[in-house]
């Protein structure tokens, strides 16, 4: 990261969270409210869960379920030395808690063991009025489900987060090794900057990656590795975002947004944000308040009103016909 004075570029090197004083405590907070942090904008996320202790007396930090229907166990560190110090590996804890929650076998269950307690926890955060956290819990899971198409696959999967500022070389070989053994779990570090009196964080998604081989660590010839695996490759399209869209002209400044399956509408602007109640916000943070949910699938939920299509459908059509195209070309 640099700071560019005029024609100077002065590089900003990134600061411990130890040099900050932040405890892990502190960023798992930082992620419960914002875990758009770490989540794609085409990802549904419900918080769910925060500390919660297993059989083993073990606390896994934050426990969600994704659009797909999966429970998803997030893993925090600070910094790769509490990685490294520990006594047992930071993705191997991550998949006792992960193994755990796999015999939750229905809502009722999760929400008795993990989500009513996380209500009690945060009430202040919820409506209650007259309904007891199990039942509240019990509404807005069925609900989250139900909006997500995912009923009929709850907890079939599990996926693992592990956040932290630096991760070490045995940890990420071990999880591309697991990721190429379909073992759905993902790195993401999050690096901290102090500018002046602010805090800035950089988030970035190291695992899973299209190559896996650069993260082994090397241990044997890597033509043995490829003589295993075969030639085939992992193919990942980052989907274009709004800024694109905008671009390409099939959604322009002034069209009403509005929310799937609801009335509020929402006008888009020129920068890809929303004006609503007179209040520039990002879609993102307009549409969590909207479902009442930890992240929203924006492209999916976001519905453009002239043409009656989600954001997302009117993507796929720009980008199909583009490729229909090359192909005649």
């Amino acid at each position: 990261m640099y700071n560019i004075n005029g024609n100077t570029a002065q590089r900003i090197e990134p600061v411990t969270f130890s040099e900050l004083k932040m405890t892990e405590s502190e960023i798992e907070e930082l992620l419960r409210k914002n875990i758009e942090m770490i989540c794609d904008e085409e990802e549904s996320l419900l918080i769910v869960g925060r500390q919660v202790r297993n059989e083993k007396k073990g606390r896994s930090d934050l426990t969600a379920v994704d659009n797909n229907g999966s429970i998803v166990l997030i893993e925090i560190k600070r910094d790769r030395q509490d990685i490294v110090k520990r006594k047992e590996a930071f993705e191997f804890q991550a998949i006792r808690y992960a193994a755990s929650y796999a015999t939750i076998n229905d809502t009722d269950e999760l929400v008795k063991q993990i989500y009513s307690p996380y209500i009690e926890k945060y009430k202040e955060e919820f409506q209650l009025g007259i309904l007891t956290s199990f039942e509240l819990g019990i509404r807005k899971i069925n609900e989250f489900l139900e909006v997500n198409d995912s009923i009929n696959t709850f907890n079939d999967n599990q996926r693992i987060v592990l956040v932290a500022s630096k991760f070490d070389e045995q940890t990420l070989s071990a999880v591309a090794w697991l990721n190429k053994n379909n073992v759905d779990i993902s790195c993401y570090s999050l690096t901290p900057y102090r500018i002046k009196e602010e805090i800035y964080f950089d988030v970035d998604k190291i695992l899973p990656t299209t190559d896996y081989d650069s993260y082994y660590v090397n241990i044997m010839n890597k033509s043995l590795i490829s003589s295993k695996t075969g030639n085939k490759k992992r193919k990942k399209r980052i989907l274009p975002k709004i800024d694109s869209m905008l671009e390409w002209g099939v959604v322009k400044p002034g069209d009403i947004i509005q929310a799937k399956n609801k009335q509020d509408e929402a006008t888009l602007l020129a920068n890809g944000n929303v004006m609503v109640d007179n209040e520039e916000r990002s879609m993102q943070s307009w549409l969590k308040e909207l479902y009442g949910w930890s992240s929203v699938q924006t492209y999916l939920f976001a519905i453009h009103k002239d043409s009656g299509k989600s954001l997302s459908e009117i993507r796929d059509e720009y980008i199909e016909a583009q490729e229909g195209e090359e192909d005649l070309s």
